[in-house]
């Protein structure tokens, strides 16, 4: 894998993104754009800025080094000597100002920014399956608290012995995707369950989705697309808890998809919570669609977020949490359930995905250069 260091910048996207901040700014400083026009190109310039702000660093990062080491070639001992002297910290400068940019050069989601839709489905373990569902969802609402986040459960499932079986949630805020997203997969529990006499350590597991929340303009639904059945919707063991036919079934016939909601008593809020679900689910297939035709040329160090995907282990008997997609073993089993040591996860698991991004970059600008010196074809 490249490291930042070994990556050469690509001068040619510098130049396209300099000349595109030129004319943003000339653009807004006509005075000729519509509200509509002066809003999108403000936001286009203000997300440019952090970029332009890191080539310049690294620009003046370089002519620093660049002076300083035609001094140390130069002919004055005391200028050669001082220079030299400086020559290492002007080196990490430019080192830092050049990591710095690279990072700045990523492609963005434009999803990270959103707020999500988070399901967590018991798997395999029965019963203690749903009692760790129920544990993650803890987990993610104290993170939500810790980040100034609100979550919202929009459906949910009990079980038994006061677990979930299946649950929903909204969890709203700035930037929740861009910490949620790696979330998604299988996530296993390795403990001793209450419902084990024997005190063997049992293996459950639970599936984490973790859908950014679209915007009304993403995802068009076509009402003949939809099949929406309404039933009575029954509590745990068949228990009524409602009379009248409330829960309502909607059924996206051109995707299979199917979103169910029975948690309010009107049939109006179950269909409007059901389609936010749906929402949700058409973005994540639809944005599945598009990142599958990338797939070939890339695929993330850190997983594909498929949710058959086991993607984490949490051990009782040691106290410990393991993500396998990047090795990781933390011993804050309490922690990390806790919301409290989750970031210390979610850190690791981003910037792994930029060491393997900037590898991406630096094997694509590689196979630039290896073509641009390539004799030309007799």
């Amino acid at each position: 894998m490249s490291e930042p260091a070994d990556i050469p910048i690509p001068e040619t996207r510098i130049r396209e993104l300099l000349q595109r901040h030129e004319e943003l700014s000339a653009e807004l400083a006509s005075g000729a754009l519509s509200g509509t026009e002066y809003a999108a190109r403000a936001r286009e310039l203000a997300e440019l800025e952090p970029v332009v702000e890191a080539i310049s660093a690294w620009r003046k990062a370089k002519e620093e080094r660049v002076e300083l080491e035609e001094l140390a070639d130069g002919a004055d001992p005391e200028l050669k000597a001082l220079a030299r002297s400086e020559l290492p910290e002007a080196k990490e400068r430019e080192r830092v100002a050049k990591d710095r940019l690279l990072k700045a050069l990523l492609p963005k989601d434009a999803a990270d920014a959103r707020s999500v839709i988070l399901e967590i489905r018991a798997g395999t373990g029965g019963e203690e399956a749903a009692l760790f569902a129920g544990d993650l969802l803890r987990m993610y609402e104290r993170y939500a608290q810790l980040h100034g986040w609100r979550l919202h459960i929009l459906s949910a499932s009990p079980s038994d012995l006061g677990g979930f079986k299946e649950v929903v949630a909204e969890v709203k805020g700035r930037g929740v995707y861009a910490r949620l997203k790696f979330e998604s997969g299988v996530h296993r529990v390795q403990r001793v369950p209450v419902t084990e006499a024997g005190g063997r350590i049992h293996t459950s597991a639970a599936t984490v989705a973790v859908l950014p929340e679209p915007e009304a303009i993403d995802v068009e639904i076509d009402e003949k697309d939809l099949r929406i059945d309404v039933f009575r919707a029954s509590g745990p063991g068949g228990q009524s808890v409602n009379t009248t036919d409330s829960a309502v079934r909607i059924t996206h016939l051109p995707t299979g998809i199917v979103v169910q909601q029975q948690d309010e008593k009107s049939q109006h809020k179950n269909k409007e919570k059901a389609l936010k679900v749906l929402r949700a689910r058409l973005f994540e297939h639809k944005r599945r669609e598009a990142e599958s035709r990338r797939a070939a040329a890339r695929r993330a160090q850190v997983g594909s977020g498929d949710r058959s995907e086991r993607i984490r282990t949490y051990n009782f008997p040691q106290g410990r949490v393991t993500d396998h997609r990047i090795g990781l073993t933390l011993y804050k089993l309490d922690q990390v359930l806790a919301g409290e040591a989750l970031d210390e996860i979610v850190d690791a698991l981003i910037a792994a995905d930029e060491a393997a991004r900037l590898a991406e970059m630096g094997d694509a600008a590689g196979a630039g250069a290896g073509a641009a010196s390539s004799p030309a074809a007799p």
